[in-house]
């Protein structure tokens, strides 16, 4: 019966309050590919490899990204033991509202939007940036700016056209990442002049502060690259099978991005001929595989990852389209109902998309320093993991979360999601750190502003998503399965 999976998915939605509005085309290998796409580590590790030449040299390349990849999987594990509870559009929002109530949602909500507005800014600046140098024009922001715009352009119009579509592209993107990654360790191991190993624990900085101090700053690399993977949960209302197949699309994208993202680190790093030279060019990245490879392979080998980096931008915008849908759909933005609209043609949330891309534009022209485009997403994505997870551990430990799905942590659950809050407070306090004050200023601003919105405004007016009663809608799960 090809319908039945459909059926109890629709079912399992009606039960958490909502109808089956979005089209549900998408399988686990899409709904991982979402997420394998935003963390994209042909878009973070590449557009913040200069910095993080500059913060710590090749010892942060070597040392630093393992150490933030095995600390971001608590945090995935955590989300996706409440995207199998809970498998909603409006994913982190929806959690922090069953399991604290409207107010920790709300809250929730505009953290994870903010981090997304910033993301999405972040990839497609940096993308721009990339192409604007490729292109030989001036290093000008007027110029990136251009570039950018048209950018953002392109993934609105293709998000605006519906989810199938996007699907497909964000499928072929998984497959266009993998081939990015190995033509580049390949080429560099085949073809370029290589250091001993023992250079990737060469200590450098650029700037007068302690090398300590540098490295630490220098995790916004590896850090910044692993946001963005609860896409999947965002996606579960257009997912098939959403409490299996989301959950494993979550974690599952930061383990294979954690393996590859390593092993491109390496690769490139290796192949530095003049240190100082690297850290100091207008695009250290390019000019590592410039110098090693040519002008003809190393630039070809860039070129295909800008064409990783735009379908990294192409699937922010489809994540945080469906937050703002869910948000809106439940009455928590100004203009709810226009921008929970979704297109009878095309049965995707069209009005959120066009907003998601102006608001990403706007962090763009407000954030003139990249590292802080980046951190400001980083802090606030982060802190909207961590509320959900806090409650479902306080939640959890009361014996108050109740509905369970087949994707959990069991015993090792409270463990895990101390871990990640650990994490999540580290990262929040290191990346407000100079030369990031302006991410941290901005990210308090935005703090005072939505406290002070809910105080003498939504307050009162937001009723939040529909109420569940665990009792009656929990999905009893064999103890066995929880262990």
């Amino acid at each position: 019966m090809p319908d039945a999976p459909l059926d109890r998915d629709a079912q399992e939605l009606r039960e958490l309050g909502y109808a089956q509005q979005l089209l549900r085309d998408m399988g686990g290998f899409a709904n991982f590919a979402l997420s394998f796409s935003i963390i994209s580590i042909l878009t973070g590790a590449i557009t913040l490899y200069g910095y993080g030449l500059k913060m710590g040299g090749p010892m942060e390349m070597a040392l630093g990204w393992p150490v933030v990849s095995l600390l971001t999987l608590p945090v995935a594990a955590s989300l996706a033991q409440l995207a199998s509870s809970y498998p909603t559009a409006g994913a982190l929002y929806h959690w922090a509202s069953i399991l604290g109530g409207k107010r920790a949602g709300f809250f929730t909500a505009w953290l994870n939007c903010i981090g997304q507005f910033a993301i999405t800014a972040g990839i497609d600046y940096g993308l721009a940036e990339f192409l604007a140098a490729m292109l030989g024009m001036p290093p000008d922001r007027r110029h990136v700016l251009r570039v950018f715009a048209v950018v953002l352009l392109s993934h609105g119009i293709l998000n605006h056209l519906g989810v199938r579509l996007v699907g497909r592209l964000n499928q072929l993107s998984a497959w266009v990442h993998i081939a990015g990654v190995l033509a580049i360790v390949l080429g560099v191991a085949f073809f370029a002049p290589l250091r001993s190993p023992g250079f990737l624990f060469t200590r450098f900085t650029d700037a007068p502060r302690p090398y300590a101090a540098g490295f630490l700053l220098g995790l916004l690399q590896a850090a910044w690259t692993f946001t963005g993977y609860d896409a999947s949960a965002h996606l579960c209302e257009e997912t098939h099978d959403p409490t299996r197949n989301a959950p494993w699309g979550i974690f599952l994208s930061v383990a294979v991005s954690a393996a590859f993202g390593w092993a491109l680190l390496l690769a490139v790093t290796l192949a530095i001929g003049d240190l100082p030279a690297a850290a100091s060019a207008e695009n250290p990245f390019i000019h590592v595989l410039r110098t090693a490879l040519g002008t003809r392979l190393g630039g070809g080998l860039v070129a295909l990852a800008m064409v990783a980096m735009w379908f990294c931008g192409l699937s922010s915008i489809t994540s945080n389209s469906r937050m703002l849908f869910a948000f809106a759909r439940d009455g928590g933005l100004p203009l709810s109902r226009f921008v929970a609209s979704v297109s009878p043609r095309f049965r995707s949330p069209h009005v959120a998309v066009w907003v998601s891309a102006a608001a990403a534009l706007a962090v763009a022209l407000w954030t003139p320093a990249y590292s802080a485009m980046v951190a400001l997403s980083t802090i606030a994505l982060y802190a909207s993991y961590g509320v959900p997870i806090a409650l479902g551990y306080r939640a959890r430990k009361s014996g108050r979360w109740t509905r369970r799905g087949p994707w959990d942590l069991g015993r090792k659950s409270a463990g895990v999601n101390l871990v990640a809050l650990c994490w999540i407070a580290a990262l929040t306090v290191l990346f407000v750190l100079p030369p990031n004050e302006l991410a941290g200023l901005t990210f308090a601003g935005l703090l005072v502003l939505l406290a002070a919105y809910w105080t003498f405004w939504m307050g009162r007016r937001f009723r939040g998503p529909p109420r569940i009663e665990a009792e009656s809608t929990a999905v009893l799960v064999p103890t066995s399965a929880l262990r």
